[in-house]
């Protein structure tokens, strides 16, 4: 007796449809074939107890499974359901009738109860895209899986009650969620707000810039003057996602496992901070197992790196590609992934060894050969991905001791959004521009070009201070961003000068 039951194996983003084959003939022996990884072998002792502890025979004939296509490697523990409900209906206790109406996925623990499983919302998409009728997901899943449309997603704690659904004893109740109402809803529900933050109105100025512009940013100051806190609050000034960036960067939370049971559509944009000994596979993504690295998961957010210059070398080289392709593509033996990886950059760094270079108070006692090299850990073409560096100093007793609440992180959001309206505006016709960080250079001499009392105010910066070649096009950009911020449609001499200010690790004398 043959039967066929439908799941789905996701692999990167991508998901294949997956057929499981099941035949009943006379022996005893369990056949599964079609490139199954080890989860999936050893589901064969998984199914069988829950099986029978879910009151039912595990039948006594010869079961060869076949998983097409047999060329496609099959991983995870995701086909435990479709298998078993197939290893039943080939048994008759599970009608066939309606088997090809659903895609199935869930992980079976081994009293018969459905465990959650990575990727049900990519997966919920493509059994949408293939016209079935329902997808049955465990119910930890059910939420991630329902915010897809159009398509009947039932949740399902227990092998029992998918039994009895698909004969027609119990039917199982789709799951409906206002995914637009909770998705607007928790968009502005913030845990960190810039009122909370005390003094330091240039370093917030420079993150409003950084943040209307799409500018990666690094933060050079002192230990306790407040690097991490500002990077933190990065999110709330940033535009809300919409519903299609909130479904991309939903999918690969889901495929990493990331999302829990209550989580459906992810309504802010993330923040991931990685300790400085992650790895280049857990930053770019990869593995046996292939997986979406920090650099994905913080895809329309923000990569924030505290204390640049203590990860490794070769770590933070392999984000020089993915800075500017905005997709990192990770090949292997194996296997060929592509990942989006769109994010705004954020470093933090002390400016020296003992952390007290150009402290107002505490001494430095770090030679210019010690600061120079410890700046060199940061590599020029790193460096050159980033446009606003930031010096931080410490705030005063005065400053500190203030009780009045600095401006609301609502108030520069709303100026943030208003600058990249007109970027969006200004970039309808270019497919991948779509703020002013990602000028090319035939863009930045459109838009970005200044007058010629600009050009000789920067031509003279440039010289006054010796700045490297690679800060030109970065002052350019940011001038452009400020400029939107004012509302101006040129580049004048005073946005020029601001963007200047932003360039302090360019400039030669900087460590001496």
């Amino acid at each position: 007796m043959l039967i066929k039951t439908y799941s789905a194996s996701v692999q990167g983003l991508q998901v294949t449809p997956v057929t499981i084959e099941v035949n009943a003939s006379r022996g005893i022996r369990f056949v599964l074939v079609g490139l199954p990884d080890i989860a999936v072998k050893e589901s064969h002792e998984r199914i069988m107890a829950a099986i029978e502890n879910s009151g039912y025979q595990f039948p006594t004939r010869q079961i060869t499974i076949n998983m097409a296509p047999a060329d496609v490697r099959k991983e995870g523990s995701g086909f435990d359901l479709p298998l078993a409900i197939g290893i039943l209906a080939t048994a008759e206790k599970v009608k066939e009738t309606l088997l090809n109406r659903y895609m199935m996925v869930g992980e079976l623990s081994l009293d018969g109860s459905l465990m959650p499983i990575k990727g049900a919302l990519p997966i919920a998409i493509k059994a949408r895209e293939l016209g079935y009728e329902g997808l049955i997901v465990p119910q930890d899943n059910i939420r991630e899986a329902a915010v897809v449309n159009n398509i009947n997603v039932y949740g399902a704690k227990h092998i029992n009650q998918v039994i009895a659904h698909l004969n027609g004893a119990q039917l199982l109740e789709p799951t409906v969620i206002n995914t637009r109402a909770e998705f607007y809803a928790q968009q502005t529900a913030f845990s960190f707000d810039f009122a909370d933050v005390k003094g330091q109105e240039h370093v917030k100025r420079a993150l409003e810039i950084a943040a209307a512009g799409g500018h990666n940013v690094i933060m050079v100051g002192p230990p306790g003057s407040g690097k991490s806190m500002l990077a933190k609050r990065i999110p709330s000034i940033l535009p809300p996602l919409s519903l299609q960036e909130s479904l991309e960067t939903t999918q690969i939370h889901s495929v990493a496992g990331k999302l829990g049971s209550s989580s459906s559509l992810i309504a802010q944009r993330p923040f991931r901070s990685p300790h400085h000994t992650i790895s280049q596979v857990a930053l770019v993504g990869g593995g046996a197992n292939p997986q979406p690295g920090e650099i994905s998961l913080a895809h329309n957010g923000v990569l924030f790196l505290d204390e640049l210059p203590e990860f490794q070398r070769q770590v933070l080289e392999v984000l020089r590609q993915p800075l500017e392709d905005r997709v990192i593509n990770i090949s292997r033996a194996k296997y060929t992934i592509t990942y989006p990886c769109s994010f705004m950059f954020v470093a933090s760094m002390n400016p020296c060894p003992c952390g007290y270079y150009n402290h107002p108070t505490k001494p430095c006692c770090c030679t210019p050969g010690q600061i120079s090299r410890y700046l060199n850990k940061i590599s020029g073409p790193l460096l050159d991905r980033i446009d606003l560096q930031i010096e931080i100093t410490p705030l005063s007793f005065d400053e500190m001791s203030r009780t009045a609440p600095g401006e609301t992180s609502a108030t520069i959001r709303e100026r943030v959004i208003r600058a990249r309206k007109i970027q969006e505006e200004r970039y309808r016709d270019f497919r991948d521009i779509h703020c002013n960080a990602q000028m090319t250079t035939n863009q930045l001499h459109r838009f970005a070009e200044p007058d010629e009392a600009g050009r000789e105010m920067l031509r003279a910066a440039m010289n006054r201070l010796q700045l490297s070649a690679r800060a030109y096009s970065r002052i350019l950009k940011v001038a452009r961003t400020i400029a939107d911020l004012a509302g101006s449609e040129t580049i004048e001499p005073m946005h020029i000068a601001e963007a200047v200010g932003y360039r302090n690790l360019d400039r030669s004398s900087w460590g001496e």
